[in-house]
């Protein structure tokens, strides 16, 4: 739905399955329900997850022609899909596996590709559409220098390649695609200065000669396509968890003339570590329930001296709450964002009234919002609401703030 100058809808991922079939029922059952809760009377839009195996059956000439048909028959219109997970999301281990497979396969470029035609069929006329997909693959799978550069070099290519079909597509169609890449904690691409670096290290030396043979035009004309074609996916959450302020990540992001595909607001779980032995233990107790086994919840802590350290998951960082002289930790756990603590804990919800008034004071930032919470099946039992009553609640606070 429109609200003030964004696009505004929630990511879809919070359902569970993987088939077509099952993420359209979903959609059937709580669109309605959350355009009912909110009185929406405009045409709602939709951040679609679309996993790999979704994907091969929705571009399918009859299932998309279905699928266009509901949307009209719901007011409704998708604007940009979460192309991060490529396979099971909910009720499995996923950890680091979320990443795979990652950049480096020609497996991520063609479902991103096929994601990137099935938009291109669904989105409205005179509107821009983008896909979310990972930040290059997880860090720790590189063992050394060597196996990063090889690694950059085939995840550079087929970003490349990506781009040569997008902008074929707006050759044809008319419309603007973007791949909108999303930092996280753990990634290769982890904040706003590597999000710069692959930009002037990778995209911008290899890309202009191989897009300028490919698509006949001038280095000008391919710095220009790249920059509209790759962009930024700024998850509040990852940019809170790294302790990145808003106002000098945007202002970084503009100086280097890199653009913001979408915002996914959502909120981490945040801490400050007591000094008491027998407090530190209570705190202990309340992050037990957040220690489960379906993703990986990355901890950044912040020293005294204010200088970072990272923890892969959190049963790592709890081994070491007994004796760490760390001042704070940030817990990548999308919670809620409507909620600003969870019992003895608190979240970074402050981050996203921060962003959202950064962009109400510059809306040329971008104007694609998507609610992300996708953690609501493990959230400890009395942070839970009724899902659809929680995707109507969340949207309400981020109206709300804009408004």
């Amino acid at each position: 739905m429109k609200v003030q100058d964004f696009h505004l809808s929630y990511c879809s991922n919070i359902h569970p399955g993987e088939s077509w079939e099952a993420t359209f029922e979903n959609l059937k059952k709580y669109i309605p329900e959350v355009k009912e809760r909110l009185k929406v009377q405009q045409a709602f839009g939709i951040g679609l997850r679309l996993s790999h195996e979704a994907s091969l059956v929705l571009e399918k000439p009859d299932q998309l022609t279905q699928f266009k048909k509901w949307l009209e028959s719901e007011n409704a219109y998708v604007f940009t899909l979460n192309g991060f997970p490529y396979g099971d999301f909910h009720r499995t281990t996923v950890k680091d596996q979320v990443h795979f497979p990652d950049w480096t396969t020609t497996d991520r470029r063609d479902y991103t590709i096929r994601s990137f035609k099935i938009l291109a069929e669904l989105l409205p006329d005179g509107m821009d559409g983008g896909i979310s997909t990972s930040p290059i693959s997880y860090r720790h799978w590189f063992k050394n220098d060597r196996e990063l550069t090889t690694g950059m070099e085939t995840a550079t290519k087929h970003l490349l390649e990506v781009v040569a079909v997008l902008a074929e597509i707006k050759s044809h169609t008319g419309k603007s695609l973007h791949l909108d890449i999303e930092p996280e904690p753990d990634g290769i691409l982890e904040n706003s200065d590597e999000m710069v670096w692959l930009f002037s290290e990778w995209l911008l030396p290899i890309g202009k000669p191989w897009l300028v043979e490919k698509l006949k035009i001038s280095e000008e004309d391919v710095e220009e396509a790249l920059k509209e074609h790759i962009q930024v996916c700024y998850d509040v959450c990852h940019f809170a968890i790294v302790y990145e302020k808003p106002a000098d990540t945007f202002a970084k992001f503009e100086k280097a003339g890199i653009k913001i595909g979408k915002i996914q607001i959502s909120a981490a779980l945040r801490v400050v570590i007591p000094h008491e032995p027998a407090a530190r233990d209570l705190l202990k107790v309340n992050l037990l329930p957040f220690e489960e086994s379906t993703y990986l919840h990355q901890v950044v802590a912040m020293k005294k001296d204010g200088m970072l350290h990272s923890y892969s998951d959190l049963p790592e960082a709890l081994k070491v709450l007994e004796s760490t002289e760390e001042k704070e930790w940030r817990i990548h756990f999308h919670v809620p964002v409507f909620l600003d603590n969870y019992g003895a804990l608190a979240s970074t919800q402050d981050q996203i009234s921060i962003v959202l008034n950064e962009i109400l004071k510059n809306p040329s930032l971008t104007n694609h919002l998507e609610v992300e919470t996708y953690t609501w099946e493990v959230l400890p039992e009395d942070s839970r609401l009724n899902l659809g009553e929680s995707i109507s609640r969340e949207l309400a606070w981020v109206i709300g703030k804009l408004n």
